[in-house]
């Protein structure tokens, strides 16, 4: 099963858990099983259109949005992460 680090901001869902391991093909399909174990999941995350804009997903370290996108594979030894997206500024002092 991989290894899913949660995000403070979901770890409602998960009962305070920040590590949850999920058995699944791709990224979409993890996101699928997360929802079943954990209700609402899901609907945090994903929009009509896919994964919501500012949610990254993170395969051993790989943006998914890089590459195959929600298709992207989840191997039982991977470790993924759930981001929420940050940007910032330039620093002028």
């Amino acid at each position: 099963m991989a290894q899913v680090r949660i995000p403070e901001l979901l770890r409602e869902l998960t009962g305070g858990r920040d590590e949850v391991a999920e058995e699944a093909a791709s990224a979409a399909d993890l996101i699928e099983a997360l929802d079943r174990t954990f209700p609402g999941f899901a609907d945090r995350l994903l929009d009509d259109s896919g994964l919501r804009r500012y949610w990254c997903i993170y395969v051993n370290g790989r943006d998914t949005r890089f590459g195959e996108g929600m298709r992207t594979t989840v191997e039982a030894t991977d470790v993924v992460w759930i981001l929420p997206t940050s940007s910032g500024g330039m620093y002028l002092p």
